[in-house]
């Protein structure tokens, strides 16, 4: 071909293919060459390993793997929903299906793998789906909400069990049917398998196994109505997934004469080279040097930098993988790495099992003390440490290394047990040394800067955990102790502070500091990063130390962020919105009007909230207690939208009107957020009661979720649907309501109590050592034995509860600072401005540019 720049044609998009045009631009390739990529999707490259947290809120552009601006700034070209049709190889040339033709120098394939539907009847009928992409999703979850109330996953591997977990949050009574005798037979033995199943079916799932899928049985509108198994019984269903694997993505390669395997797969070299020296395949669509089919994202990863550094003619090369694999699946941890199943000849086991809390954990080791491999179910935190150590002899016995702490293992293996060589993050294939040299070399000093630093611990995560210990030794080898403490002013945690404040009953932020901070931080002033913390600190225990619990009381008014200080939501503007109380989102139509009549009154902006509540926007400062004054009238309380504390409890209709309902969630919502409000946390707490199964309210996308079943109610913990979302874990189930209640106030005191600053509940159950399994001990089974004091925490807060709005209101000190100019108090600020937009208001963002003038003798706050 004939032109000046030369070109690369990417055929396929997705997250190896992303990973292989950063890995081009990382080399300077996108700079010399003409980059074009080739896609089938309608959307760039997203995260494909965690699809299913889509139905945990994630949005599909949360999703994307592709930085805005990358593609624009390394000039590639990207045709999106325009996948290759045919190559040319005589020419040079890829065409797609809009009839776009590219001449290449270079023709990369990342074509994926595509999934293995069984040939059985029935399986095209209307109700049945395949589980790999976006758009698979959101089709499965259309059909779901208008015509299922069960549904079954053909396949108990990795990713039918994802496909299992988002048709139950989908509210679909849920089957599992996996041919093999236990689930996740590829990653998982008997024993692990028994563990895992007793979990899952734990979960409120049916598991069959040791059966397979005979027939698709339709109705006669050819939709889906059951399967017939192969031990001959039949299952009634009205949706069916297929999840019984995937096959190499190679119709390219083979209509245009490349090499592939037998059983599929692009042959490749170990430089990722097909069997035209100008064509490289990469990822699940090739057959590595090997003779393997790699399906998981760390090898393809691999391979994309392997023939970016050929195409830049750098040595690489890829020779095979490591196939360990770290997930969390229906919210139970499931770990396998090196010879999990123990094939190698003179092997022995190293197996703990304990039935009670689903915990399993065997090792493979060799004759001479090596470990080989092993699985873990139920408890993978040592996941890193073991893997990383595969290959070599552990420094302390096999039979420690399996037991759970407090039953006799002697010593806890860290990370300073591994050699140099060992690979810390099997993603981006980092080793330990590489971290240490992060540390000592380069000065990285946090976990963020060593990930930005080496990228490990930037692709599936589950080597985070070890990056912080490496981080914290080397540090310390080096002299430099780790400060944990919360910033500048104090050496403790938060934890460390909160039990400093209870137990001594310290009520005040300076006496804290004063006796507690660092030496040169008493008799100071504090920081905006321990003022606000410490604040949290003090108002979530005022009931039982004796310190005011109101926010704006003497020195507590100064520690305040800017909403807590005016008990409302700053916005950009300057001006402020106002949400009042509506407790599990039920309010009568004389409130709605009382809620109208004020925002018409004041002029504000209105907007239904995703918590069931009304949120008025466009208040000026000095408005405030007005307009809290006509809403207390009313029987109106504060929403706390403001602070770090629980903001709502929504819930869905229940058995009080819906036909489904098996619980009446209206009231349990109403209960739970009347107990909770005011209660002030590490960060704001947010929950939803759903009536049944099919979970309209949400319950596991939230900090503490409730579910009704027939037996009681299911408490779910650690969801969260914001910027991270995080699919909540079953801490109980069946529950009574006093029982219920209970575990709540547990779970929140204790999560309270030793959260760090700012730390969600999700990421705080990801974070305490033990996670799940220990938070269950602690507020089910009361293995701290501290279940008495944490139900008295809560029951002192139930107590001690006031409505801040109620009380500002009719107290004049706390209303003197409710102006927007200390010396000229009635008068409004003048760039708080707002124009007409759909019969509403919003702010006038040219005026609030002009800035903030004050006027002529006047301070304003």
């Amino acid at each position: 071909m004939s032109t000046d720049t030369p070109t690369i044609v990417l055929v396929g998009h997705g997250m190896v293919g992303q990973r292989f045009l950063e890995a081009l631009a990382e080399r300077g390739l996108t700079a010399t060459h003409r980059v074009v990529v080739l896609c089938e999707e309608p959307r760039p490259a997203y995260d494909r390993v965690r699809l299913t947290s889509y139905f945990s809120g994630r949005t599909p552009d949360e999703l994307s793997l592709t930085d805005a601006g990358f593609i624009a700034a390394h000039g590639i070209e990207l045709h999106l929903g325009d996948p290759a049709e045919t190559i040319d190889r005589a020419a040079r040339t890829v065409t797609a299906r809009s009839g776009l033709t590219v001449a290449y120098d270079t023709l990369v394939l990342a074509t994926g793998s595509v999934p293995f539907v069984p040939p059985v009847p029935g399986r095209d009928a209307e109700g049945c789906f395949v589980y790999r992409t976006i758009e698979d999703l959101l089709a499965i979850e259309e059909f779901a909400k208008a015509r299922a109330t069960t549904g079954a996953v053909v396949g108990g591997g990795l990713l039918g069990l994802e496909a299992a977990g988002a048709l139950q949050g989908l509210g679909l009574a849920t089957h599992i049917v996996e041919f093999a005798p236990r689930l996740m037979p590829a990653q998982v033995d008997e024993g692990g398998g028994a563990a895992l199943l007793r979990t899952v079916r734990d979960l409120g799932l049916t598991v069959h196994t040791g059966t397979g899928t005979q027939e698709i049985v339709t109705g006669a509108d050819g939709a889906v109505t059951g399967m017939r198994l192969s031990d001959g019984s039949e299952l009634p269903t009205d949706l069916v997934v297929f999840s019984a694997g995937v096959r190499p993505r190679d119709r390219l390669a083979r209509d245009t004469g490349l090499t592939v395997g037998e059983r599929g797969g692009i042959t490749v070299d170990e430089r990722c080279r097909t069997s035209d020296p100008r064509v490289f395949a990469i990822g699940e669509c090739a057959l590595a040097s090997d003779g393997r089919v790699y399906g998981l994202v760390a090898p393809g990863y691999e391979m994309a930098e392997t023939a970016a550094a050929t195409i830049a003619d750098t040595d690489a090369g890829f020779t095979g993988a490591d196939l360990s694999t770290k997930l969390k699946l229906l919210g139970v941890d499931v770990a396998s790495f090196g010879d999990a199943h123990g094939t190698t000849a003179g092997c022995l086991d190293v197996v703990y099992s304990d039935s009670r809390s689903g915990t399993y954990r065997k090792l493979v080791v060799g004759p001479d003390g090596e470990l080989l491999g092993g699985i873990l179910v139920g408890d993978a935190d040592a996941y890193g440490t073991l893997r990383a150590l595969t290959g070599s002899v552990p420094p302390i016995a096999p039979e420690h290394l399996v037991l759970p702490a407090g039953t006799g293992a002697p010593v806890a293996l860290g990370p300073s047990a591994l050699p140099d060589s060992a690979v810390v993050c099997s993603c981006h294939n980092v080793t330990k040394g590489t971290v240490r040299a992060a540390v000592t070399e380069h000065s990285r000093t946090t976990v963020p800067e060593v990930k930005k630093c080496t990228k490990a611990g930037t692709g599936c995560g589950s080597c985070v955990r070890v990056l912080g210990q490496l981080v914290d030794e080397e540090l310390a080898a080096h002299g430099v102790e780790a400060d944990h403490g919360l910033c500048g002013c104090f050496p403790q945690t938060r934890e460390e502070l909160y039990e400093i404040v209870l137990a001594l009953r310290i009520a005040s932020y300076q006496a804290l500091l004063d006796r507690y901070g660092r030496p040169g931080a008493r008799g100071g002033d504090g920081c905006e990063v321990c003022k606000p913390a410490v604040a949290s600190v003090l108002a979530s225990l005022a009931a039982v130390t004796g310190a005011s619990g109101h926010v704006l009381d003497g020195e507590q008014a100064a520690l305040q962020d800017t909403n807590d200080h005016f008990l409302a939501n700053l916005q950009r503007n300057g001006s402020y919105s106002i949400v009042p109380r509506i407790p599990g989102g039920e309010i009568t139509p004389e409130k709605l009007i009382v809620i109208g009549e004020v925002a018409r009154d004041f002029g504000l902006y209105t907007k239904i909230t995703g918590g069931q509540r009304i949120d008025l926007f466009g208040a000026r400062v000095e408005q405030l207690p007005l307009i809290w004054a006509r809403l207390v009238d009313a029987g109106f309380e504060s929403g706390h939208a403001y602070g770090k504390a629980l903001r709502t409890v929504k819930s869905c209709v229940g058995r009080t009107w819906c036909r489904y309902g098996v619980q009446d969630s209206v009231r349990m919502a109403i209960d739970l957020e009347l107990r909770y409000r005011g209660l002030r946390s590490p960060h704001k707490l947010k929950s939803a009661v759903s009536g049944c199964a099919r979970e309209c309210a949400e319950a596991r996308s939230k900090d503490f979720g409730v579910i009704a079943t027939a037996g009681g109610w299911n408490l779910w913990v650690g969801g969260n649907g914001g910027a991270t979302p995080r699919h909540a874990d079953l801490l109980a189930q069946d529950l009574g309501d006093a029982e219920l209640i209970r575990l709540i106030d547990r779970f929140l005191m204790f999560y309270i109590r030793t959260a760090d600053r700012l730390e969600r509940t999700s990421a705080w159950l990801e974070r305490i050592p033990g996670g799940l399994g220990h938070v269950r001990d602690v507020v089910v089974h009361d293995s701290l034995g501290i279940c008495e004091e944490l139900d008295s925490l809560m029951a002192a807060h139930v107590r001690a509860y006031r409505d801040e709005w109620a009380d500002t209101i009719r107290d004049p000190e706390r209303l003197a600072r409710f102006v927007s100019f200390v010396n000229a108090p009635g008068t409004p600020d003048p760039v708080v401005g707002f124009v007409p937009e759909r019969d509403q208001i919003k702010p006038d963002l040219p005026l609030l540019a002009i800035g903030r003038r004050p006027l002529e003798g006047s301070a304003q706050r």
